[in-house]
């Protein structure tokens, strides 16, 4: 059985404060799409794109997010990952020289300049990986993880698989035109989206460095964007004759992030212009508000046959809920709880479940988790709570 209770979310605001991760959808099919007077997404001269909020993994605007499309050097960013990874692990050290191979030295494409003789740091390779798209620096930190390419391959198509990039497969560590080499922007999507996650601080010193200099080489980040936004902190640049120009962006006002995927723009500029306006788009008709904090109340539930006769339920992770503007007063908030709720209870157990409604369809639902354990209570209680439940 469920116990149901119904508030507005302009209440639960006023009164508390709480976050969450909402269902990923088009603009055109989310529940909010009729909306008060919300402007459509921009017409954008690209083959595909994806907005995002980052707080809540919401997508805001799509078009063809789920086409297959060549990523080109946006693969870099799970090569920086899976780097990223190595060094929390223990794998690499950022101060550790790597070989230069000769693949590595010659390979094709834009390059950070290493040479065969001169031995790079791990933490001049992800330099000339992040800011200059270095394929050379891309194959010599993948053969100084994996031993080879290939097998390097193999490990970031593990990684995609566990981010839940499903529709995603890699050949090499570059970015390089293969066949059996792509991804779509709702996985390029979720990988930024893990990168900053996951590696917030190797982000934040990286990804915004507008130039680096090796070998007495200076190179600029084509990243345009952060030049032209103060507010773009990041991402990753790619191109190929075949996949046209691309770039993730990433801006931050406030507290609130989105992340926007451009693929196949015809320039360099156009792929800035059309980022730009996307980023525009949701910051200027969509908020973002923080509703729960983790560990805090929701409500309190009633326990059976434990040492306790009470728990509060909470959320596990912040909640986030990211609507168009004006339309929070609207929002009502569902929070259902399974009953009889009886001992043993561990914390962090499921034990509810609040949904959010727009226009009465659900936009958002998040589990409620026990905030602590409960032990079971002795032979009497239990009997007592038994006969209890009994005469209900």
């Amino acid at each position: 059985m469920h116990i149901i209770k119904n508030y507005t979310l302009s209440r639960i605001i006023a009164t508390t404060s709480f976050a969450i991760t909402l269902a990923t959808a088009s603009f055109t099919n989310l529940a909010y799409a009729g909306a008060a007077q919300i402007a459509p997404p921009p017409s954008l001269a690209v083959k595909a794109y994806l907005l995002k909020d980052f707080n809540n993994n919401q997508t805001i605007a799509q078009h063809n997010a789920s086409m297959r499309v060549e990523p080109a050097s946006l693969t870099k960013i799970m090569t920086a990952y899976l780097t990223f990874k190595a060094v929390k692990n223990g794998h690499l050290q950022l101060n550790q020289t790597l070989p230069i191979s000769e693949q590595a030295w010659k390979t094709e494409g834009s390059r950070m300049f290493i040479e065969p003789n001169k031995p790079a740091t791990v933490d001049e390779l992800l330099h000339g990986l992040i800011i200059v798209s270095g394929n050379d620096a891309s194959i010599t930190l993948a053969e100084g993880i994996a031993s080879t390419e290939q097998q390097f391959a193999l490990m970031m198509n593990k990684e995609a698989q566990r981010l839940g990039m499903k529709n995603t497969h890699y050949m090499n560590a570059t970015g390089l035109p293969d066949p059996q080499h792509y991804t779509t922007a709702e996985d390029l999507a979720t990988l930024a989206t893990a990168l900053i996650r996951d590696f917030p601080e190797e982000y934040k010193r990286l990804y915004s460095v507008k130039e680096y200099t090796y070998n007495n080489i200076k190179q600029a980040n084509r990243n345009r964007l952060l030049w032209l936004d103060p507010n773009v902190d990041g991402m990753k640049t790619g191109h190929t004759k075949s996949a046209g120009y691309c770039l993730i962006s990433t801006a931050k006002r406030d507290n609130t992030r989105h992340i926007a995927v451009i693929l196949g723009a015809p320039t360099d500029a156009a792929r800035a212009t059309e980022s730009q306006k996307l980023l525009n788009y949701g910051f200027q008709f969509f908020d973002s508000t923080l509703v729960y904090k983790k560990g805090q109340q929701v409500s309190k539930l009633k326990v059976w046959k434990g040492d306790t006769n009470e728990i509060i339920s909470t959320v596990a992770s912040d909640l986030y809920l990211t609507l168009p503007k004006g339309e929070y007063a609207n929002i009502k908030a569902i929070i259902s709880s399974t009953q009889p709720l009886i001992a043993p209870i561990k914390k962090g157990q499921v034990i509810g479940q609040v949904k959010f409604v727009l226009n009465g369809k659900t936009i958002s639902e998040r589990s409620l988790v026990a905030n602590k354990s409960v032990a079971v209570a002795g032979l009497f209680g239990r009997a007592w709570d038994s006969i209890k439940l009994m005469m209900q």
